[in-house]
């Protein structure tokens, strides 16, 4: 999960040690990769830390493939979560919606990299000490909220689908980022941190460009009107 350590739209979730709750599986997404396109989905941690609004931050997994294959990173960190024997008994049918609620100790770690920051799990273990904590209640899961992005300071923890209208702006939503680290994704598939990333270290320099390649023309025109439809949305959407 990439964010802006320094946006004054956005409060990154903090570095952390200590007890988690899982409050969303998302739902599956394309995601382009070397292998060619794939399912993913990421696992939401509420941590225990206050936003000052009454919610919680949140941390995101990396993103998983529905696979429990012996190789698969979703296998892994499900070992390291609940340890070997809830996996051997649950390996031949295993929901994924069973783990909303479950709790957790979590290690939240930021990495700092071309001026940005990216917070990352670096550990997701089996919740050993004192009482395990307790979902606030202000989180809405992914599937549940409504279209359009999130303002980035919402108590839904910071990660909207920016889901778009329908015609022709519906294709904007599908645009491929084909700069930076998020390159292959599509802008509707970006958390709110992401986008605000792009809006204010690649936007500006693209539109200034007197001969933008098709490509720029296409997410510049994206970015844009994901911008339009935050403000939209921070009129609208309830905290």
């Amino acid at each position: 999960m990439k964010i802006k350590g320094n946006s004054s739209s956005f409060e990154p979730c903090p570095e952390y040690n200590g007890p988690a709750v899982c409050v969303d599986i998302t739902p599956l997404k394309k995601q382009q990769s070397q292998f060619g396109e794939r399912d993913v989905f990421k696992a939401v941690f509420e941590i225990n830390v206050d936003r000052g609004d009454g919610s919680r931050f949140c941390a995101w997994s990396r993103n998983f493939t529905p696979s429990l294959n012996e190789k698969a990173n979703l296998r892994k960190f499900l070992r390291s979560w609940f340890g070997r024997d809830l996996m051997q008994q649950e390996l031949n049918e295993f929901d994924t919606e069973s783990l909303i609620g479950k709790p957790a100790h979590v290690v939240v770690v930021h990495e700092h990299k071309d001026g940005e920051t990216y917070a990352n799990i670096a550990a997701c273990t089996p919740h050993k000490v004192g009482d395990p904590l307790k979902a606030c209640g202000k989180y809405i899961r992914v599937k549940d909220r409504q279209a359009g992005p999130a303002p980035t300071g919402g108590s839904g923890g910071g990660y909207r689908r920016a889901e778009q209208p329908g015609g022709d702006a519906a294709d904007l939503g599908a645009t491929k980022i084909h700069i930076g680290r998020c390159k292959g994704l599509e802008v509707r598939d970006l958390a709110p941190e992401q986008v605000q990333a792009l809006l204010e270290n690649w936007l500006p320099t693209a539109k200034a460009n007197a001969k933008p390649t098709a490509d720029d023309k296409r997410l510049i025109a994206a970015l844009e009107q994901w911008q339009e439809a935050q403000a939209v949305a921070a009129d609208n959407v309830p905290y």
